[in-house]
Formats: C-alpha cells, sequence, structure tokens
C-alpha cells in the first residue's frame, strides 16, 4: 500500500476541522461588512441596561408577572410589521438615503427611549406615571432597533458581489456560502456586542442609580449611527414604491394602534391573526417570481422555526423568584450574562462554517432536544432540590444557574442561521429590505404566539412579587410545550424540506 494511500490521521483531520472552523468567519469579513455589522453589535451592546431594567421594574414599578407578558405582546408587534420598515428602506430616500438616513432615525429613538427612562428612574420626566413612561420607552426604543435591523438585514443581501472585479459572475456556489457566512458574522457581531457589555451591565446596575445606567446606555446608539458614518452603504438597486405593501402595512398598523388605544376584547389575539393574515398575502405577493420548489422549500422551513419560536416563555416570575428566594443580585446576573454570551459567542464562531450547511429540520431537532434536556437545572431550582445538591455534593443555587447560563445560551442564535442563509440567498433584486423584513416579520409573529401563551400561562399560574407557590408548575408546562411544539412540526414538515430542496 502506497504511502499516500493511508488514512489521514485523526489528529490531523481533527486539527483541518478545528482550524477551518476558527479561520472562517475571519477570512469571510470584507471592509463593507462594517455598517450592518456595526448595528447587529450596537443590538447586542443594548442589553447593558437590562439588568438595571429588570432590577428597576422589580424594586421601584408596580406592573406585575402578567402585565409585563402583557406588555411583550405588544413589544414584539414591531417585528411582526417590519414589512412597512423594509418597502420604506427599498423605496423611500431619507435625508437623501434609503440605508443611512433610516440607520440616523432608529438611533434617534433609542436614544430618546433611552432618556425617558433615564427621567423616569431619575424622577425629573413627570408628565405621566413611571409605568406609563416605562412602556411608552420601550416601544419607542424598539421602533429604534426594528428600523435599524431592516436596513442590516437589507444589506446582508447586498454586500456580497454577485460578479468578479472583472464583471464575470461569480459561481452561485460561492455567493450562496458568502451570504450564508455574512449572517453568521451577523450573529456573531450580535454575540459580541452581549458579551462585551453583559458582565459590565451587572455591575453597573449594583453600583450606580439605574438612572445613570440608562444614560449610559446612549452610548449604544452612537456606536450604529458611527457605523453608518464610517462606510459607504448606499444600494445602488432601486425601484417604485409597491404602494400594495406600503399603503397596506401603514393601514395596517393605524389599526392596530387604534384596537389597543380602544381596548378592544382579545385586542392582542385580534392583532395576532390580522397580522398573520396580511404577511402572508404580502409574502405570497412578493415570492410571485420565485420557483414554485424553491418557495416550498422556504415554507417549510418557515413553519418549523415559527413553531420552534412559537413556545411560551414563563415570565418575569422567574427572575423575581430568583432575586427573592435564591438570593441572587445584579452582580451575579451581571456573570451569568456574562458567561453565557461567552459560550453563545464560542459556539457561534467552531459552528458557523457547518451549521450553513445542515439543513433547518436536522438543526433544530437537535436544538429542541437539547433544549428540553438544558430545561433540568430551572426545574432543580424552582423545586429546591440546589439545598439538597449543596448539602450532599457542595454547589448550590449559583453553580446550577451558572451552568444552566452556560449550556442554554447558544441556542438561540444557532437555530436562526439555516433559514436566514435562505433568506439571503433567495432575496429577489431590489426588494431585498422588503423581502427579508417580510420573511422576518413572519417568524416574528411566532414570536408574538409565543409572548400570547405565555401571558395565558401566566393567568393560570399567579406569580406574584413574594408568592411563587406555582412556579413550579408552570416551569414544568413551559418546558413540556417547549419540547412537544418544536418536535411536532419538526416530524409534520421536515421531510417536506428534504424533498423540495
Amino acid at each position: 500500500m502506497s504511502e499516500s494511500s493511508l488514512p489521514e490521521p485523526i489528529g490531523a483531520r481533527v486539527y483541518e476541522l478545528l482550524s477551518r472552523a476558527l479561520l472562517a468567519p475571519i477570512g469571510a469579513f470584507r471592509w463593507n461588512y462594517l455598517p450592518l455589522l456595526m448595528v447587529y453589535f450596537a443590538y447586542g451592546a443594548l442589553g447593558i441596561i437590562a439588568i438595571a431594567d429588570s432590577f428597576w421594574v422589580k424594586k421601584e414599578l408596580s406592573l406585575s408577572a402578567a402585565a409585563l407578558a402583557h406588555l411583550g405582546v405588544w413589544l414584539t408587534l414591531p417585528w411582526a410589521v417590519k414589512m412597512v420598515f423594509g418597502e420604506l428602506v427599498d423605496t423611500v430616500q431619507l435625508f437623501g438615503s434609503r440605508r443611512r438616513g433610516y440607520v440616523f432615525l432608529g438611533a434617534g429613538l433609542i436614544a430618546a427611549g433611552l432618556i425617558m427612562l433615564a427621567g423616569a428612574a431619575g424622577n425629573w420626566i413627570t408628565f405621566a406615571p413611571p409605568e406609563q413612561i416605562y412602556i411608552t420607552a420601550q416601544i419607542i426604543t424598539v421602533i429604534g432597533v426594528v428600523l435599524q435591523d431592516v436596513v442590516a438585514d437589507a444589506m446582508s443581501t447586498e454586500v456580497v458581489p454577485r460578479t468578479h472585479a472583472d464583471g464575470s459572475a461569480r459561481e452561485q456556489r460561492e455567493i450562496d456560502h458568502d451570504l450564508g457566512m455574512v449572517q453568521i458574522l451577523g450573529r456573531l457581531a450580535l454575540s459580541f456586542g452581549a458579551l462585551s457589555v453583559a458582565g459590565l451591565a451587572g455591575y453597573l446596575a449594583n453600583t450606580m442609580p439605574y438612572e445613570t445606567v440608562f444614560l449610559i446606555g446612549l452610548a449604544v446608539p452612537a456606536i450604529s449611527a458611527s457605523g453608518a458614518l464610517m462606510v459607504k452603504l448606499e444600494s445602488s438597486e432601486s425601484r417604485p414604491t409597491d404602494w400594495r405593501i406600503l399603503g397596506g402595512g401603514l393601514a395596517f398598523g393605524a389599526v392596530t394602534v387604534l384596537i389597543a388605544y380602544l381596548g378592544v376584547p382579545y385586542a392582542q389575539e385580534i392583532t395576532f391573526v390580522l397580522s398573520l393574515m396580511v404577511i402572508i398575502a404580502m409574502l405570497h405577493r412578493v415570492t410571485a417570481d420565485i420557483a414554485p420548489d424553491t418557495r416550498r422549500t422556504i415554507m417549510y422551513a418557515a413553519l418549523i422555526i415559527f413553531f420552534f419560536r412559537a413556545v411560551p416563555g414563563v415570565g418575569e416570575g422567574y427572575r423575581w423568584f430568583t432575586i427573592d428566594v435564591l438570593g441572587f443580585d445584579e452582580t451575579f446576573y451581571g456573570v451569568l450574562g456574562q458567561i453565557g454570551a461567552a459560550i453563545a459567542l464560542i459556539a457561534a464562531w467552531l459552528l458557523s462554517d457547518a451549521i450553513t450547511r445542515v439543513p433547518v429540520a436536522r438543526v433544530l431537532l437537535w436544538l429542541t432536544v437539547a433544549g428540553g434536556i438544558l430545561s433540568i437545572p430551572t426545574l432543580l431550582l424552582v423545586y429546591r432540590l440546589d439545598l439538597w445538591t449543596q448539602e450532599t455534593f457542595g454547589f448550590g443555587a449559583r453553580t446550577i444557574a451558572l451552568i444552566d447560563a452556560a449550556a442554554t445560551s447558544p441556542l438561540a442564535q444557532l437555530s436562526m442561521v439555516p433559514l436566514l442563509t435562505l433568506i439571503a440567498i433567495y432575496a429577489p433584486p431590489a426588494k431585498r429590505a422588503v423581502w427579508f423584513a417580510l420573511m422576518a416579520s413572519f417568524l416574528n409573529l411566532a414570536l408574538i404566539a409565543g409572548q400570547l401563551a405565555t401571558k395565558y400561562l401566566n393567568g393560570i399560574f399567579l406569580i406574584e412579587r413574594g408568592n411563587y407557590a406555582d412556579l413550579p408548575a408552570l416551569v414544568v408546562t413551559v418546558v413540556i410545550l417547549g419540547v412537544a411544539i418544536p418536535l411536532a412540526a419538526i416530524m409534520r414538515f421536515g421531510g417536506h424540506i428534504r424533498s423540495s430542496g
């Protein structure tokens, strides 16, 4: 047997795979990616106020866990109407720009929301009760974040060249891989942003007035705005405004606001159904020119991710339990955030090259199973088995929480990459922003469904400050639904992706 025919040593193969995983994101970076990556980085870095926000609400505001779950539905809604922002970004210039101007507008809205939070916390904005100011500030901030996210999403499909420097066409396989790597770089930038502030967020919340923390957060919109100043980011593609999309989206937004203002019974449920109908109709219009097989592939992939994201959460009651009963303070929450962000970043980095090549259904199957298994630490805590582990093994609640944060942190980021890659690959020219926004709107409707389920569960299992008797049953229900719903969707739709892809 010749030497060349011998099997490659296992160590050399592992080294090759690890090197490729480590170097792939670095090799994929291009200077013209910087503006969109700075937007994603800023989104992650907005977590610098998260711990101060949670503890301020817990200590000083009167909003209940059920009320916060109710608010969460409305705060998710702007993410579900991204098509309005997408059509604007694609077709309507703002300050002479279809990209940069919207980044600046979004930064301004985020800054306004942070100033309102600071004013309410410091009692120097008093035109309304602090609870109302908090809700208004959260809505303004979310709109600013969504607006910037739409620009970044559109750019993520535009920054990859379709031709070589000499004008000759690039191979589609290379283009598709680069589009996938741009999505990975976006997730990495978001993770870097979260990692850079996670520990700091706990330290600031523990040592400074919450008002000061919110003002420090003003550095975040400055980051995204500076990225827009540094690099040219305008798209050369243009088209007339599709008033059926923009007008329909604006009319839908107006109806939603009216329903909320009038306090219509089941306003959130009505809004969800209307949103679903509007987005499906708009998707049908935008995808009219896409091949039927491709459209089916994306549809079934989107359905699986929809149900993966539509699972309910526990709500703020669990955080209150960890504060009141387990004694977790701001600093420890900063440590949890730092560990979680670091693990999420490492996982996304090492799996970046491989995950763009794995079918959506398979990725989500493993993430669903892993998520169910990794819910065990939370169950241990709510049933106070940490007291037994402390006595028997010498580690208690804080160690269990650290393990939980490290284990579960990568799941959410990794779940989105395969579908984001599909969306980027098939984004139609001159409709990239509205296409990405519509697909994102559809998937974000899943978050509304999950928030509605969270609201219902918090209405059944009543959690109040200092009263956590129903918390174990709530957590068990959430864990069961979190596994059963995605698995049912994967079993129902996964085979269609394989057959149509």
